[in-house]
């Protein structure tokens, strides 16, 4: 009888230990689905943390204390999610103005470098002179950064807006903030504009560009185009690899900067719902 009850206990014990090996195993792979989930976002939010995908400016070292740099900056601003087609207000101290700060509204047409090199382009058309700004993200000059419209265009660069009518480049300086309803994902808009007649800046025809309506060139424009046109560069698997930066070692650098990253948001998201909070007034 107490053979049979050591070996019952024995049992039990055994089907115990695998219950909370297998539990255990499972919570492990939830839990790195959600952080691998969380780092391909973080992926398309933060593009500058990734360095730049030429071997001869890579550099670990630099790398890894300009991230320490850029999330001290970060500290000290805030710096909100943003897209090439994005309408912002940036502040930034100007010495030469009358209250030394300039506010500029216009849309990110541009958006490159990585590290604290990275920088974007904002336009906008005031008194019918199209006038653009050029912004270093981590510039210490940088007081605020606002989003005013979050959201995506069909292309990456936005420089054909040079060369289209105005009022596709036209925002109202004193536009309120669109709020995003939070947890939505960012719209894309399909707005396909219209270019103006030629000459243009560049040739806008040699470039596949999925945000200009069709429009009329010659024959001998035509020729010219296909003679110079690569389609065959996308399916380069090579070419492709060589401009970009593997999976692996991605996951390894937000991996470092994690938990900072989602320190800021929470942040950002305590700050955002202080400042839509109105405290009631009395009546009478």
């Amino acid at each position: 009888m107490l053979v049979s009850t050591i070996r019952h206990f024995k049992a039990v014990n055994y089907h115990a230990r695998i219950l909370r090996t297998f539990s255990s195993q499972i919570k492990g792979q939830s839990s790195r689905s959600d952080t691998s989930k969380s780092l391909s976002e973080l992926r398309n939010v933060y593009v500058e943390f990734l360095p730049d995908p030429t071997v001869e400016f890579r550099n670990p070292i630099r790398e890894k204390l300009e991230r320490l740099d850029m999330l001290a900056r970060r500290g000290q601003i805030d710096i909100p999610e943003f897209y090439v087609g994005s309408i912002l207000a940036v502040t930034a101290s100007d010495p030469h103005s009358l209250g030394k700060t300039n506010r500029f509204v216009g849309i990110c047409i541009k958006r490159e470098g990585c590290g604290l090199r990275a920088k974007f382009i904002l336009r906008n058309v005031i008194d019918h002179q199209g006038v653009e700004v050029l912004y270093e993200m981590y510039d210490p000059a940088l007081q605020k950064v606002e989003v005013l419209r979050l959201e995506k265009r069909l292309d990456d660069k936005l420089l054909y807006l040079r060369d289209a009518l105005p009022e596709y480049s036209t925002f109202d300086p004193d536009m309120e903030i669109e709020v995003l309803p939070e947890g939505s994902r960012v719209p894309v808009n399909p707005l396909k504009v219209i270019l103006k007649p030629k000459p243009w800046l560049e040739r806008w025809e040699r470039q596949n560009l999925r945000g200009v309506q069709e429009f009329e060139i010659s024959e001998r424009d035509k020729r010219r185009a296909d003679k110079v046109a690569t389609p065959w560069l996308k399916y380069d698997l090579m070419k492709n690899y060589m401009n970009t930066i593997p999976e692996e070692e991605q996951n390894e650098i937000f991996s470092e900067i994690h938990e900072q990253l989602q320190q800021l948001e929470l942040t950002r998201k305590k700050l955002k719902r202080k400042r839509s909070f109105v405290k009631p007034f009395k009546l009478g």
